[in-house]
């Protein structure tokens, strides 16, 4: 069960028969950066659904090194905006992921590679849904504990601020602004 917006609710997987909406390759080349967001409200089971598929990313070990902090307040989000120079979008965006991890010791890099494969589901689920996302750093992590509030042997990795685009809706790519194919993958050596 998830918590949002003041109630308690289960993500119950649509049946593999219903139209789940657009798939996967296609939601893997609409999903863009999105930083200018339109007032649309998101529903509470897209959110809910967007959380799950973070909860549901591999990590190493099945260690799942992450909490999940959901902010709808608009108040609330333009004050998590400040706890970074290039995070403005947190604070017009519909509702924003922080995802929370446990302070490890130096050299524990997996945590951040988790971290970054429970991002990119959710991130996949919301194109999925027609929701735009983006990521934002955390350099203030005082204020970011004051906001959030979350323990003290934990820091907030990241925020994944979401909404709908506020101009073009997202749909697959054609040309992606991206190296060409051929210059990235390399078969049986470089």
């Amino acid at each position: 069960m998830q918590r949002i917006r003041g109630r308690m609710q289960l993500y119950i997987p649509p049946a593999a028969t219903q139209d789940t909406g657009v798939e996967t390759w296609n939601a893997i080349r609409s999903r863009r950066d999105v930083r200018d967001f339109s007032e649309r409200p998101i529903d509470d089971d897209h959110l809910v659904r967007i959380l799950d598929a973070g909860r549901r990313a591999p990590s190493a070990r099945n260690w799942q090194p992450w909490d999940f902090v959901v902010v709808t307040d608009r108040a609330v989000l333009v004050e998590l905006a400040k706890v970074f120079g290039g995070a403005s979008h947190v604070g017009r965006s519909a509702a924003t992921i922080a995802l929370i991890a446990p302070i490890l010791q130096e050299g524990l890099e997996l945590e951040y590679f988790d971290l970054g494969q429970a991002t990119v589901s959710m991130m996949i689920a919301a194109a999925d849904l027609g929701i735009g996302s983006g990521h934002a750093a955390v350099a203030d992590q005082e204020l970011a504990r004051k906001i959030l509030g979350h323990p003290d042997d934990r820091f907030c990795a990241h925020l994944v601020p979401l909404g709908y685009p506020a101009t073009r809706p997202l749909f697959p790519m054609r040309r992606p602004r991206r190296r060409p194919f051929a210059e990235v993958v390399h078969r049986g050596r470089w």
